[in-house]
């Protein structure tokens, strides 16, 4: 069996290590003679895989004991409800920034519960840089302040933290969480769905500060209640098994290569790899203002955009797969999370090459 170079944006590629142990594990786990899809949730053995899941999540990235983590389902997307509805606490607004496509899904969301304060937005230039925040205009009586570190369609990022003092600060890490440390402690919180570089879709992960726990809205479902899914150890309703297993064994993964100091080296080289070619080639190219470009997920055009579908036929046989842009926004992408290695980048770098020198 041969395994090609996966660069979808999500539901994204594995560690083969970790997908080889789920393999290996599948039928029978740690010999109690069935699959850990089968498992009761509550089981001793299935709280061992959470806990165990939830305390490497911590170690990876520094959660103290004053943020609950939470394994629940949804995606990310859920959560665009969740937020206001755990966090307004009384309020009527929250502030945004708005930097592409899933700020502007998380935005829609939020105006059902509050009014939202949009602080600052890329969309007058297409999303292709980051609003320094001196430009921010914020609400004095917010109840946080939401934005998307990383926009995994246009490949926008911000390389800092931005300031949300005195309300909580909101991120959707879902493309960019452990990629590189972070310090938890300046946020509120932290959420992020599974399928980029921590396992498979269905799956959000929500870190939250204690203290912001405990005055949903009348109105919260349950399943979206941080309260009552923080008291229940994320099991009031059945968990995504499967989904928080596969976790676990990536979070130990991580570990093994040395954790999240390592894998920020490890994808800064990837990331000026692919851009450094893209910049120099004369042939492709990438719109996003340098000091806002995403590690994670690189976009690209051609010089003749009439080439894209023979550059993709071609690397489909050349074994790289998933580099089609996202509709809203055509052209080429390649995301290049945690689980592809340099040698995927330079296998990409060198089929980019020859194509632009047969076709350039």
């Amino acid at each position: 069996m041969s395994r090609f170079y996966n660069f979808c944006a999500g539901p994204a590629a594995l560690p083969e290590s970790v997908l080889e142990q789920a393999r290996d594990e599948l039928l029978d786990w740690h010999g109690k003679g069935l699959s850990v899809m089968e498992m009761s949730h509550r089981s001793k053995e299935f709280v061992s895989v959470a806990d165990a899941a939830e305390r490497d999540l911590r170690e990876l990235m520094g959660i103290s004991d004053d943020y609950a983590v939470l394994f629940l389902q949804g995606g990310a997307t859920a959560q665009f409800a969740a937020i206001p509805l755990n966090l307004l606490r009384g309020a009527a607004r929250a502030d945004y920034a708005n930097t592409g496509q899933w700020s502007i899904k998380a935005i829609a969301e939020a105006r059902k519960y509050c009014d939202v304060n949009v602080v600052a937005s890329s969309e007058s230039d297409r999303f292709l840089s980051v609003p320094p925040q001196s430009l921010w205009t914020r609400s004095a009586d917010a109840a946080y302040l939401h934005y998307t570190p990383n926009e995994t369609i246009g490949g926008l990022e911000f390389g800092w933290i931005p300031d949300a003092s005195p309300a909580a600060l909101v991120a959707d890490m879902s493309s960019t969480i452990l990629s590189r440390p972070v310090d938890v402690s300046r946020f509120g919180v932290i959420y992020a769905g599974a399928q980029k570089n921590i396992g498979p879709a269905g799956l959000v992960i929500v870190i939250v500060r204690k203290d912001l726990l405990g005055a949903p809205d009348a109105r919260t479902p349950a399943v979206l209640d941080w309260t009552l899914q923080a008291a229940n150890a994320s099991m009031y309703n059945t968990p995504p098994t499967f989904g928080i297993y596969l976790a676990g064994l990536v979070f130990a993964w991580l570990k093994e290569q040395g954790g999240l100091d390592a894998m920020a080296e490890r994808n800064r080289c990837k990331a000026e790899a692919l851009y450094g070619y893209i910049d120099g080639s004369g042939f492709y190219a990438n719109p996003v203002e340098k000091a806002s470009r995403s590690w994670m997920n690189v976009p690209f055009t051609l010089a003749d955009a009439s080439l894209e579908k023979e550059f993709l036929s071609g690397a489909r046989e050349a074994g790289l797969l998933n580099l089609e842009g996202h509709r809203s926004v055509g052209g080429m992408r390649a995301s290049i999370y945690n689980a592809l290695g340099l040698d995927a980048v330079e296998a990409l770098v060198s089929f980019m090459r020859d194509f632009a020198a047969r076709k350039g």
